[in-house]
């Protein structure tokens, strides 16, 4: 039985459904490609967003230093100027 099976050959429409399909699969294959690379885009950027959210805060700290600074040499101005 398994010899007759084999010896039928696929009908016109199972070949275009076969070449269909196998388009398909190209077409999945570029997709998933493209689901790979944007992934890898989206690890690059949230990278990026991290080091720049660290730089943002040592900036933040280094003003809040500078501020507290400026603050304490306003007041040795004023404590140490004639009224």
């Amino acid at each position: 039985m398994w010899n007759m099976m084999c010896d039928v050959m696929p009908t016109i429409a199972e070949d275009n459904i076969s070449q269909r399909s196998s388009q398909f699969s190209g077409e999945d294959a570029n997709f998933e490609q493209l689901m790979v690379s944007m992934l890898d885009e989206r690890d690059k950027l949230m990278d990026s967003l991290r080091e720049a959210q660290e730089r943002l805060g040592e900036s933040e700290l280094k003003l809040t230093e500078a501020e507290k600074e400026r603050d304490s040499l306003q007041r040795q101005i004023n404590a140490n100027l004639p009224q």
